[in-house]
């Protein structure tokens, strides 16, 4: 069940084709805990693309050199919140299998379980890097286990908290700071990342989930969640570039609500977001799926 691509994609000659690297949007949207309107986020990214030139100044790379695909959206309405995360992990692990670099476009944050089940199950030593305002440690949201609050509890609880490395986490429970930060393997409220921590990242899968909400409110108020204190676009840009070398196997971007934000900055910054993560990690990926 996969709607077709909108309008908008990045490269609308690959619309519906598999690439290096494949989009794939998932517009979940069930158990926002502020403002819902997250389920716009794939289309308000590929909308916001249309008027975001290819090419990155930062990096000196241009998306017209790279294989990329899109195959549109995932369709959920028929299903239950549990059967939406197994759709995912079915249609990521697919992608992985065909040697594909899976960028998910979402959707709430719940998204980031199923697509780390489908990259764990595959590359069992892979570590999750997690851009987030929010720890999202709990282990139900309002008597909701697979939320969008508690998704990196889950993860931690299937394959060990020391997979977890969640840099910019500025909210959350006390016990979840606890938590993180006792048991995650980095755990910040900063985007630096410890020379140890990054020494592991350059030996391990990586999979790289960014909610949009990591950047200040002031940035990208488009979002359920807005969190102040965060970071600007190119403190993240700079984090991120930083990570270039790493072998990173699957990537999401989400939390990006096009209806809060009747502007349309939200979404231009999360394009412009995408744009980079494809740039940085799509050119030289790997076509095995083996265990890493």
């Amino acid at each position: 069940m996969i709607h077709p691509p909108s309008p908008y994609p990045f490269l609308a000659s690959n619309a519906g084709q598999h690439g290096r690297v494949t989009l794939l949007g998932a517009p979940l949207d069930r158990t926002g805990s502020f403002r819902p309107g997250c389920s716009d986020g794939p289309a308000g990214i590929r909308w916001a693309s249309e008027n975001l030139e290819t090419y990155s100044p930062y990096q000196d790379a241009d998306l017209e050199d790279l294989m990329l695909g899109d195959l549109g959206d995932l369709d959920f309405s028929t299903l239950s919140q549990a059967e939406a995360l197994a759709h995912i992990e079915t249609e990521v692990g697919v992608l992985l299998d065909q040697g594909t670099l899976p960028f998910i476009l979402g959707g709430e944050h719940t998204i980031a379980l199923p697509i780390a089940r489908a990259v764990l199950r595959r590359y069992p030593t892979a570590v999750i890097v997690h851009f987030d305002a929010h720890a999202d440690l709990r282990q139900e949201y309002l008597g909701e286990p697979l939320s969008h609050a508690a998704w990196a509890y889950h993860v931690g609880h299937e394959f060990g908290f020391d997979r977890l490395v969640q840099l910019g986490i500025r909210s959350g429970l006390r016990e979840e700071f606890i938590l993180g930060r006792t048991q995650c393997a980095h755990f910040s409220m900063g985007l630096d990342l410890p020379d140890g921590i990054r020494e592991r990242l350059l030996t391990h899968p990586v999979y790289l989930t960014v909610d949009i909400d990591v950047l200040d409110a002031s940035v990208v108020p488009g979002t359920g969640t807005p969190e102040a204190g965060g970071a600007s676009f190119l403190e993240l840009l700079h984090c991120l570039l930083s990570l270039r070398g790493l072998q990173v196997v699957a990537m999401d971007l989400n939390e990006v609500a096009p209806p809060l934000d009747p502007t349309g900055v939200s979404s231009a910054v999360a394009a412009k977001v995408a744009r980079e993560m494809l740039l940085l990690f799509g050119s030289g990926q790997e076509s095995s799926s083996s265990g890493g």
